[in-house]
């Protein structure tokens, strides 16, 4: 084919294809499929439906009605982008994002570069009590991922760690240490066996580095511990691991909700393979009670695979059935246990998620502040909530972010036809001691009356005038929670 009919043909493509550009020519009629698709996600793959109508008494169809006008009246790509971001932010889900595709962008790469670029510390920084008169830091090795420290007040000393976020992908210095360890080429690029090894390494170094500043804060000899997780914007389910390294109690999980479908239909089936597989070369003891999750995990894959209609919701009226699937807890078939109990068994992280990390019960175990505030969402408020609904912990700051539980296993994400935006929602929504569904937010047990548009340094001030009435609450606390 000669240069001239290459020409003609992609002009001829450009002249048919569906325009996203911001001209004249702008048709919105592929960006209404993409809404009429997004509504379809929404019926049948949002966790957090019941919440958005029922808690959020959100509007739903008047949120979508002004959304499409919105796009018919819109100019360009810019405003239809615009609408579709409007909408989940009117939601208030911080779970529910567009995820726009970037221009030149490839798709399906077999094998990517080095994923330390995929690493960021922006939610890494000093913790707030940094600030505190009196405060001194404790330089030890892992200062620079969890910095330390002791406050002195009066007779009491209090020790100060700080979680950035529950993940070790928010330290890019922890990626590359791995890349070493691991002998991975810099050079050559990176497939997804080769990320996931990457993962394991930080994971563990994440966990030990934590585990090692959190004995040097306590060889300080502090009377309480703070924990500081503002601005922490969650991670992974290891803030379940963390939570019981810091508390004498034996803390019991949340209940996870989930929604029915093939997402979840698959996971069970996987579940119930894994425990079969198991049971096969396990003692008869536990031979029986993997044969006995198998089948749970059985008939929670028929709850999955047996559909609940939206419809009434969107009317803002109660299925007559459940529209979440109860699952099991947040971490597996046993909401509490034993960590030794399980060491060794192949079939640990099934029975119990926080066998996926090296942690020990009760490191510290005295009384427990934890702080948070309106940047805390995720994983960071499972920490928070299983802390709380356990009596384990004053919990201090003001109400969390409201991100609740969001994807497990890659999650529903869903590519949009027309515009090839990714939208993702929850697919999991985690329960608490009260009944009510973690996305309402952690509302603190001593609240500091903080604003969104406080700086660090006002918010720095607040806490130094409210901190002796939470050392006093503190007491206070742990003489009716011994």
């Amino acid at each position: 084919m000669n240069r001239f009919a290459v020409l003609i043909l992609t002009f001829a493509s450009f002249l048919t294809a569906p325009s996203f550009a911001g001209d004249a020519a702008f048709d919105p009629k592929p960006w209404l499929e993409d809404l009429a698709q997004t509504r379809e996600v929404f019926w049948t793959k949002y966790a957090n439906l019941e919440w958005a109508v029922f808690d959020r008494e959100a509007n739903l169809p008047a949120l979508f009605a002004d959304t499409q006008k919105r796009l018919e009246a819109a100019q360009g790509e810019t405003d239809a982008r615009a609408a579709f971001d409007r909408l989940a932010h009117r939601l208030g889900d911080g779970h529910v994002v567009f995820r726009w595709p970037s221009s030149g962008a490839s798709h399906g790469d077999a094998a990517a570069p080095l994923p330390c670029t995929d690493y960021s510390a922006s939610m890494v920084s000093m913790p707030m009590a940094a600030r505190l008169p009196g405060y001194e830091p404790i330089h030890a090795e892992h200062s620079d991922l969890f910095p330390i420290g002791i406050v002195h007040m009066g007779t009491h000393a209090i020790g100060v760690i700080r979680i950035g976020l529950f993940t070790a992908q928010g330290y890019p210095e922890l990626c590359k240490s791995a890349i070493t360890t691991l002998n991975i080429p810099s050079a050559e690029p990176c497939d997804d066996a080769c990320s996931q090894a990457i993962d394991d390494e930080t994971g563990k170094e994440f966990n030990d580095a934590f585990i090692a500043q959190l004995e040097a804060l306590i060889a300080a000899k502090p009377d309480t511990l703070l924990v500081d997780i503002t601005r922490n914007g969650g991670g992974s389910e290891w803030a379940e691991a963390v939570a019981r390294m810091l508390t004498a109690t034996r803390l019991k999980s949340e209940r996870l909700m989930f929604v029915r479908g093939e997402h979840w239909v698959k996971h069970f089936a996987d579940v119930e393979s894994d425990l079969r597989k198991a049971a096969k070369t396990a003692s008869s003891k536990d031979r029986a009670q993997l044969l006995v999750w198998a089948r749970e995990a059985a008939a929670k894959k028929r709850i999955a695979a047996t559909p609940c209609g939206s419809a009434p919701l969107w009317e803002g009226k109660k299925p007559a059935c459940s529209w979440l699937g109860e699952g099991f807890s947040t971490t597996g078939f046993l909401d509490s246990a034993d960590p030794d109990s399980l060491r060794g068994k192949s079939w640990a992280t099934d029975a119990f998620t926080p066998m996926e990390f090296s942690y020990r019960e009760g490191i510290w175990r005295g009384p427990l502040i934890v702080t948070i505030d309106n940047g805390t969402g995720s994983a960071a408020e499972e920490f928070a909530a299983t802390l709380q609904d356990n009596h384990a912990a004053l919990i201090v700051g003001e109400p969390t972010a409201g991100a609740g539980c969001g994807h497990t296993d890659g999650g529903t994400p869903t590519t949009l036809k027309n515009s090839h935006a990714v939208l993702e929602v929850p697919d999991c929504a985690r329960f608490r001691a009260d009944g009510t569904n973690e996305v309402r937010g952690i509302r603190p047990d001593v609240l500091v009356g903080w604003r969104v548009t406080d700086g660090p340094g006002r918010r720095a001030e607040d806490f130094a005038s409210a901190f002796p009435g939470v050392v006093q609450a503190s007491e206070v606390f742990r003489n009716h929670n011994p």
